[in-house]
């Protein structure tokens, strides 16, 4: 909903809010804050709040650490009570803008990062594009200290339900606080592993949903400490199971129709949507490193566990890296199904922008689709088909970023620079590890 500034500060008094929080991510897409109190409203919707950028992963050095916080209005809303009995006063919130001392945009800011990728679709003609993301995640007990385990609560599979499903009351008080919190909740279920859940929320334009995605996050995470147990998005947590994926479902509006969309086209895809979907083939390897940006990422995208790991796009089946959705009209849209719920949603979406619209802008066409399962495919049929396949570690995707001029375009100097700094940082870290399956495997036998 949109608000003026004299309307969120009627409401801050009439509804008793007592602090503010002024939210913001990092460049790895971890949600900040700073807290307020009722005395600093007026200087905080009025954009004069500072903060030291220099301690903000991805952000600025010592020298030039001053660093506003801008808030959009349109992204105020009230916390729901998390705690019962809670006596400390309301929570408002409200999404920032990052700037410098005279207001110009900080260009490492991943919200700025995917505002001007939206900038350029909207100069090529477009409404905007929309995306419907499917955040899955698992619910571990926490131990007698509180720390998170791997122990699941639950023996459940899809779609069960309670008692199998010990997260059901967890889950439901999850829905509960986003719907008071605005979201349009589509579907909330137990997942394929045990301990898995997903709750699906409307698609929205694409600023929006990164808006959503980032406090879906902050209040799974919330939630799930009331019922003593850990929320986590960490995309393959427990090996021999599968993952928590993020797929999502983009589609773009032009004069308010859906520009995927033509009746009489083969699939009933327009010229559009096949240009979408072949840029988005086309640049897989460059953005896997945003869509999937951890290590243990490449631990789900591997063979048996409904992951994808060929760069492919079908009209059916859910082996291929884009699927499409058999709605059509209004709903025609595709359906990316690498991405992980451990990105960046501002990089991520950026990146998926930014793919899309060089297939359009150079009107690349993309091969048949593939209607057979390719995990059944041999090694011969994938190549005769020219299906390539995705990154096997962050490494190799990391490098597969550095190559591809288009996704680095998108990012920024500033982003694209800091990221890949940190994630080689991340790599290095873990390949100097000794790990536990190391010492299991060798340490008796040599």
């Amino acid at each position: 909903m949109a608000y003026s500034q004299s309307e969120i500060r009627q409401i801050l008094d009439s509804e008793n809010v007592k602090f503010l929080r002024l939210q913001f991510t990092d460049i790895m897409g971890m949600n900040k804050n700073v807290e307020l109190p009722v005395s600093q409203f007026d200087k905080a919707l009025d954009g004069e709040i500072m903060f030291d950028g220099s301690s903000i992963e991805g952000f600025t050095r010592i020298e030039e650490s001053d660093m506003l916080l801008k808030p959009d209005f349109d992204t105020f809303l009230i916390f729901p009570t998390l705690v019962e009995g809670d006596a400390r006063g309301k929570v408002a919130r409200l999404i920032c803008d990052i700037a410098y001392p005279d207001d110009t945009p900080f260009p490492g800011d991943p919200r700025y990062v995917l505002k001007r990728q939206i900038e350029k679709l909207q100069g090529m003609g477009f409404d905007n594009m929309y995306a419907g993301p499917e955040p899955e995640f698992f619910l571990f007990w926490r131990d007698h200290e509180g720390r998170p385990t791997t122990v699941t609560h639950d023996a459940a599979g899809y779609f069960d339900l309670a008692p199998v499903d010990k997260g059901e009351e967890a889950r439901r008080d999850m829905v509960n606080a986003l719907v008071e919190m605005g979201f349009e909740i589509e579907a909330a279920h137990h997942e394929v592993a045990p301990g898995q859940h997903e709750i699906d929320f409307k698609y929205e334009d694409a600023l929006t949903t990164a808006d959503n995605i980032s406090t879906f996050k902050l209040i799974v995470k919330r939630i799930a400490i009331n019922h003593n147990l850990h929320a986590t998005f960490m995309p393959k947590p427990v090996a021999g199971i599968n993952g928590s994926g993020m797929h999502t479902h983009l589609s773009l509006f032009k004069d308010g129709q859906n520009a995927f969309y033509d009746e009489g086209a083969e699939y009933q895809l327009s010229d559009t949507a096949l240009h979408w979907i072949a840029g988005l083939l086309e640049h897989a390897e460059g953005m896997v490193a945003l869509t999937n940006p951890t290590v243990n990422s490449y631990k789900r995208l591997t063979p048996g566990y409904e992951a994808p790991t060929n760069i492919a796009w079908s009209a059916s089946n859910r082996s291929a890296m884009i699927r499409i959705p058999a709605r059509r009209g209004v709903g025609t849209r595709s359906e990316l199904r690498m991405p992980d719920p451990a990105c960046n949603p501002y990089l991520a979406l950026s990146a998926m922008l930014a793919a899309g619209m060089d297939g359009i802008a150079n009107r690349l066409m993309p091969p048949p689709p593939i209607q057979r399962n390719i995990y059944h495919m041999s090694v011969r049929d994938r190549r005769k088909h020219k299906i390539r396949e995705l990154p096997g570690t962050l490494r190799e995707a990391i490098n597969a970023l550095e190559k591809d001029p288009v996704i680095k375009s998108a990012l920024g100097e500033h982003a694209y620079s800091h990221f890949v700094e940190a994630k080689r940082q991340e790599f290095d870290a873990y390949r100097v590890t000794v790990h536990e399956w190391e010492l299991d495997t060798y340490l008796a036998e040599y």
